[in-house]
């Protein structure tokens, strides 16, 4: 998946587990599990066979296999070989599986479950950012206003843009002060990362979302929940909104 945009080529980044050999054969089977072309209940070939397809070492294909175990894929047993899970076994949240989504080319249900899973999330959170000054600290105001900086400097067709609006999303949960959110912090950012790739991939934005940006961070400096919670709702309203756009594209 790939777009010019000016002198800017946007791409895909690559699962975190496509650095050694056997994280590139997980990357690659778990793409082609969530793509489609190997479906729940669908027998994977055999050890032996497989290694041989792909040329690797059976020792990478076994650790691959245990990376799309641990994260719900697939699951290996005695004499009936690996199988591919049903889907509602597979932990959609993980990083890894939301960039294989989108390097299979996702479907239009699933970029909008995970919108509605961040409207569900990153309002309550902003609201509670901006709720009491005790939740957060200067550091985080701090952070939050370097990544608005970082945002309008760079702009988000490029990565460092990117880079930037994760880290304003990811302390607004951060500053929330709550763990069990907290857990959902790299994927919260996984997924504000690649709809904001995925809604760029045939054109340029609509619209600068840089303002909105802007509403949210003064909300939540000023302490206001209120207002926090719905600049964050109307922010991701408008990415929703940004991302249908590109689907008719």
């Amino acid at each position: 998946m790939r777009q010019e945009h000016g002198h800017e080529d946007i791409r895909l980044p690559l699962a975190s587990g496509s650095r050694r050999i056997h994280g590139s054969v997980a990357r690659d089977l778990g793409v082609a599990i969530l793509g489609g072309r190997y479906a729940p209940g669908d027998v994977l070939p055999g050890e032996i066979e497989f290694s041989e397809q792909l040329k690797v070492s059976r020792t990478a294909y076994r650790e691959a296999i245990r990376i799309l175990s641990a994260k719900g894929l697939v699951e290996s047993r005695p004499r009936t070989g690996t199988r591919v899970t049903q889907r509602s076994r597979w932990n959609l949240l993980d990083p890894d599986i939301l960039a294989w989504a989108f390097e299979a080319e996702p479907s239009e249900a699933f970029i909008r479950d995970l919108f509605e899973l961040r409207m569900i999330v990153e309002p309550a959170a902003a609201a509670l950012a901006a709720l009491a000054a005790e939740r957060r600290s200067g550091l985080d105001i701090a952070r939050m206003g370097h990544a608005l900086e970082e945002m309008g400097r760079h702009g988000l067709a490029t990565e460092a843009g990117r880079a930037a609006d994760q880290a304003f999303h990811n302390t607004i949960l951060e500053a929330a002060r709550n763990a069990p959110l907290m857990a959902l912090s790299s994927s919260i950012a996984a997924a504000v990362t690649w709809t904001t790739i995925f809604k760029q991939r045939r054109s340029a934005l609509p619209r600068d979302p840089m303002p909105d940006h802007r509403t949210l961070y003064e909300a939540i400096v000023a302490g206001d929940p209120a207002a926090a919670r719905a600049a964050m709702t109307e922010l991701v309203r408008l990415a929703l909104a940004d991302t249908e756009l590109s689907l008719k594209a």
